[in-house]
């Protein structure tokens, strides 16, 4: 893998003998006290402005700012005109626009499509303060601000919808979200690399449109380029790899590789299979996608397409991408590289205040009150689950912070953060456990080409070693001042169950009661189209959990999370579930269907009814979907089978599906044939209540969460030792 510039290598803007602003400006009054006349960068985020490092906006704006450019935020503006996107005036370099932490569409709509009533990154939780596509509005009143001022969209949605994508809300493929938000570059994944570049090269006189080399950036193009060797994968009538993956032993060429040729060259969809790229050359090849309006006409090219993107996604492989669009070219140059540990920390270091903006006064934002006293470890996910979107932003290479700096910022908000009690509410990341965790071959994993490294069983070349994890809990619960440390990031269970020690430490130190894990299903159908991992694991951890716990004579409960209408999914297989969760004596309390966000496998799954883990071709293997309202409901109805509102749909079910023998009040049935009064009438739909249990629809992933039955200690809403939320 190619080595990359140190973040904080750069010669610092002139602008930095402005020094640090308590608060990045939002008012030009705030401007003019930092002695600024303008702006060299603006963030524009459907977010409140929170400084804090778990906010993207904030870390972005002050690395910017480390740079020494003049940085300010435009946060949550009135997208109705153009006036507030020059409340802080022309910025001399460019505008910087994200939708938010969340998605805007995840952000505003439930997995049913129905509107929520709240936004947590909000002040006081208040809904509608961001449109629809966020980045695509906001791109477009920034241009009718300044037309002349750079547009660079990024953060999760924009990243998300870089190509061509299925759109859930209006059940169609849009084209990339470059198009329709007019912008000069996008930049995916975490994105700190390419925005310190591209701030750099424009305040040194280079163009916008002359940034085309960055990785991690996707553009425009209206002429082809000359100097590629472009692999064309437009058609799958001659399937074959898209580069056999090189052998990272082998020393030698291999002989049948093409010299370099100047100019462009095209390789032809039937040589896929027979032709290899030479190393030196991988710099300059590319890989042609289906076109735009080939895979708005033909789900499977858009399967095809969605498994060459994943193919090409491992940073030390990976090629540039481009996908046709009417008459331009949309350009996806390979992934960005790593961070390293020392350019991690120091990103997690910069003077944040770690508060909200004052200008919020004592409205509380529910997102920034669940995270205020949690720290990020580490970032990626190796897990690949197809319904996950972590792979396609932040990648499958762990990126981890030194143990010190962690026990650094711990340190910070003992002793700087108003209202800290001594509990660290969590020490984490997108999982609990993938702490410094690795490919023992850096060789092998620059060659690998494996959407995961767990699937279908953990890979021989996996450091499973929790150790540095373990002496990191153990040294942070020691110090002065902490009484606490949970974790409440989904744990890993096939992992953990590879270390003993660590599920020891876990259950006796940091759980209060509850501890939170995804198995997401029980049958091998389902499993397997999300690369989740089998019963066993579950039940490995299980043991290992209740063992440890019970020597510490404490009496703590998993929490596991299950999916409703994923892509293979039958009724059989949700009956199957509904079954386990009752003999094992589990009520979910919480339970949302499958959401299909852009450009997950399971999405392409979804619209194409093609299975994109393997070769996808005209008569490649067909994967049952469990489409339409009724459907999803029925799947919901399996999983809450304990609320009486879901009886009538479920004996019914159950009857179509020749199992009336569950319906009774036996031990083994699963719903009574009584109906208690004044149930099962709620209009189809309707947020039901009965007694404790209640429908909600909240969070990005699509999961169920379940309690057992048995008297435990409740926990407060939002409590650092309940269930929480899972990070998706």
């Amino acid at each position: 893998m190619d080595s990359a510039k140190n973040l904080f290598s750069f010669r610092k803007f002139w602008a930095s003998r402005f020094g640090i602003a308590p608060f990045l400006p939002m008012t030009v009054d705030e401007m003019d006290a930092l002695g600024w006349d303008a702006c060299d960068i603006v963030l524009v985020t459907g977010d409140a402005y929170v400084d804090h490092p778990s906010f993207g906006m904030a870390i972005v704006g002050r690395l910017l700012e480390a740079q020494g450019f003049r940085v300010g935020i435009i946060a949550q503006p009135d997208w109705r005109s153009a006036a507030a996107f020059s409340r802080l005036g022309r910025p001399r370099l460019f505008f910087g626009i994200t939708a938010g932490n969340m998605d805007s569409m995840v952000n505003r709509y439930t997995a049913d499509r129905r509107l929520r009533h709240d936004d947590a990154y909000t002040p006081g939780g208040e809904a509608g303060k961001r449109p629809d596509r966020s980045v695509i509005v906001y791109a477009q009143r920034a241009r009718e601000a300044f037309s002349d001022v750079p547009i660079v969209i990024g953060g999760i949605e924009a990243s998300l919808r870089r190509i061509a994508h299925f759109d859930y809300w209006s059940e169609k493929v849009r084209r990339s979200i470059l198009l329709d938000a007019k912008a000069d570059l996008l930049v995916f994944g975490n994105a700190e690399r390419q925005i310190v570049e591209i701030a750099h090269r424009l305040a040194g006189g280079a163009a916008i449109d002359e940034i085309r080399d960055l990785r991690g950036t996707a553009f425009v193009s209206h002429a082809r380029s000359g100097a590629v060797i472009e692999i064309d994968s437009t058609t799958i009538d001659h399937p074959g790899p898209i580069d056999p993956p090189r052998d990272p032993y082998a020393m030698e060429p291999q002989a049948d590789t093409p010299a370099a040729i100047p100019g462009e060259i095209r390789i032809a969809p039937g040589a896929i299979g027979r032709m290899k790229v030479a190393n030196a050359d991988r710099g300059r090849s590319v890989v042609r996608l289906p076109s735009f309006e080939q895979v708005v006409d033909d789900p499977v090219l858009y399967a095809h397409a969605s498994r060459l993107l994943h193919l090409e996604s491992n940073p030390g492989n990976a090629r540039a991408l481009v996908q046709r669009h009417g008459d331009v070219d949309v350009w996806l140059n390979p992934p960005p590289l790593p961070l390293s540990t020392e350019e991690f920390d120091r990103i997690y270091e910069l003077p944040y205040r770690r508060l909200p903006h004052p200008s919020y006064g004592d409205a509380k934002i529910p997102a920034y009150e669940m995270i205020r006293f949690s720290i990020p470890i580490q970032r990626g996910c190796f897990g690949g689950c197809t319904f996950c979107s972590i792979t396609e932003h932040e990648g499958r290479i762990i990126q981890s912070r030194s143990e010190d700096s962690v026990i650094r910022e711990i340190e910070t908000i003992r002793d700087t953060v108003p209202g800290f009690t001594g509990v660290i509410s969590d020490l984490g990341g997108p999982t609990a456990n993938m702490y410094r965790l690795a490919c023992r071959s850096r060789e092998i994993e620059s060659a690998c080409r494996k959407p995961s490294c767990v699937f279908p069983d953990v890979c021989a070349n996996l450091d499973t070693d929790h150790a540095p994890l373990i002496k990191l809990y153990r040294r942070a619960r020691t110090l002065p001042g902490i009484k606490k440390i949970f974790i409440a990031s989904g744990v890993r269970y096939d992992l953990a169950a590879k270390s003993p020690e660590y599920v020891k430490e876990l259950a006796q130190h940091h759980v209060g009661g509850y501890l939170k894990i995804a198995p997401e299903h029980t049958e091998p159908g389902p499993l397997g189209k999300m690369m989740k991992p089998g019963m066993g694991a579950y039940h490995r951890f299980k043991q290992l959990f209740d063992k440890y716990s019970k020597a510490a004579g404490k009496e703590q409960y998993l929490i596991p999370y299950f999916i409703a209408a994923h892509p293979g999914t039958t009724d059989e297989d949700m009956l199957a579930l509904a079954l386990w969760l009752k003999r094992n004596d589990y009520r979910a309390d919480q339970v949302q269907a499958f959401l299909p966000s852009p450009m997950a496998i399971a999405t392409a799954m979804y619209h194409s009814g093609k299975n994109p883990l393997r070769k996808v071709t005209r008569t490649s293997e067909d994967v049952v979907i469990p489409r339409g309202l009724r459907v999803r409901r029925l799947h919901k109805a399996f999983l809450r089978y304990h609320d009486p509102n879901n009886w009538p749909m479920l004996r019914a079910a159950l009857e179509r599906m020749g199992r009336p023998d569950l319906i009774g009040s036996g031990s083994e049935q699963l719903v009574p044939r009584f109906q208690p009064r004044g149930t099962g009438h709620a209009p189809e739909g309707a947020r039901r209540k009965t007694g404790n249990f209640r429908t909600q629809h909240t969070g990005l992933e699509s999961a169920a969460r379940t309690a057992p039955r048995k008297p435990v200690r409740q926990q407060k809403p939002g409590s650092p030792s309940g269930a929480g939320k899972r990070r998706r």
